[in-house]
């Protein structure tokens, strides 16, 4: 393979992964290179024909060097304000709700364990919890968490919903040594049922569609990972 079309390997496979956490891909990924193309602070270029909202990537990386990966949570943030408990009534319709701190407890462990459990499941990548110069690094962050579930206040019959909140991931990949970041996707989500299907709302059901979404970005990602590692023929 020459240098050029190595070169292009390396950029498409980049491509692809950053795109990842998108449920499944649409057209070929390309880095726009153009001379309009707008570069981020940190040299990365935008990507194209995708399905993430969003994403950059740096032209010329070849991420074939890399056989482990390290999953590193770098926040959660959640919308403020949202109607708390203290003043929810049956016949309140907020736009969202607080996020108690068990809630948020139980919402982190839930992203974390189903984002290690995917990627833990690679077949070409080591999941590991050190950096190293074979070690790509994932960086994720939720931004801008919504809750649309209402408290439970006495004597209220059953909450159905037909989605319990949404958020927006940030990934990055980056060189763990060097910390350099090789690409960078922004997606948001609902977490819902497919066709505005209506659901029962308490804790397990809650719990089991955070999980359910989490899953469904990390799986994406996963897959991708291994796509791109697989021998060519």
């Amino acid at each position: 393979m020459g240098e050029r079309n190595k070169s292009w390997a390396g950029i498409t496979g980049l491509a692809f992964l950053v795109l990842g956490l998108a449920a499944c891909a649409g057209s070929a990924p390309t880095i726009d290179t153009s001379a309009e193309a707008e570069v981020t602070y940190d040299g990365l270029m935008p990507v194209k024909g995708g399905t993430a909202d969003k994403a950059w990537a740096r032209p010329g990386v070849d991420i074939s060097q890399y056989s482990k990966i390290r999953l590193q949570g770098v926040g959660i943030e959640y919308r403020p304000g949202g109607e708390s408990g203290r003043t929810y009534t049956a016949r309140t319709r907020a736009d969202h709700y607080e996020v108690t701190e068990r809630q948020r407890a139980e919402f982190e462990k839930e992203v974390w364990e189903a984002f290690r459990e995917e990627l833990a499941r690679s077949k070409h990548f080591k999941l590991v919890d050190e950096n190293g110069p074979d070690v790509l690094l994932i960086k994720g962050a939720l931004l801008d968490v919504v809750s649309y579930v209402p408290p439970e206040p006495i004597g209220r019959g059953e909450i159905f919903l037909s989605q319990i909140g949404e958020a927006t991931l940030v990934l990055e990949l980056r060189d763990s040594i060097t910390q350099a970041t090789l690409a960078r996707a922004i997606d948001r989500r609902a977490a819902e049922r497919g066709g505005g299907e209506l659901m029962r709302s308490n804790r397990v059901t809650n719990r089991a569609e955070v999980r359910r979404l989490a899953k469904a970005w990390a799986r994406s990602l996963r897959t991708r990972l291994d796509e791109f590692a697989a021998p060519k023929d």
